[in-house]
């Protein structure tokens, strides 16, 4: 069992996860939607690093170091509908941290996440 009682199933995070994609996939083998993918990774928010220099052997040598890594939203599908880039969610527990992700996905890339 995963976090939220959702169960693993057939490679997928959950049950709900599973049944959208083969729904997806019949959709796409239709024609109705195209070039679906799944597991799409957004980054919102970089890496954040400290610069700093340091005395070589013959020359001052540029480092950084890793401060706070990045912040990134995994949509579970992303597919074209009429020409339209649709970024699709499987939720089923809505966790504060996907309602900060989603929002940063508006502000970031301009998507709004579809909610399945």
């Amino acid at each position: 069992m995963a976090k939220y009682n959702n169960v693993k199933y057939k490679g997928y995070d959950s049950i709900r996860e599973y049944r959208r994609a083969q729904t997806l996939k019949l959709l796409e083998k239709k024609g109705v939607i195209s070039d679906l993918q799944e597991q799409v990774k957004y980054e919102l928010i970089p890496s954040q690093y400290e610069h700093f220099e340091v005395q070589g052997v013959r020359k001052m040598l540029k480092k950084k170091r890793l401060i706070e890594r990045s912040v990134s939203y995994c949509a579970d599908f992303l597919y074209y509908r009429d020409g339209e880039l649709i970024v699709e969610d499987s939720k089923g527990m809505r966790t504060k941290d996907y309602i900060i992700k989603r929002k940063l996905m508006l502000s970031v890339h301009g998507i709004k996440i579809k909610e399945v």
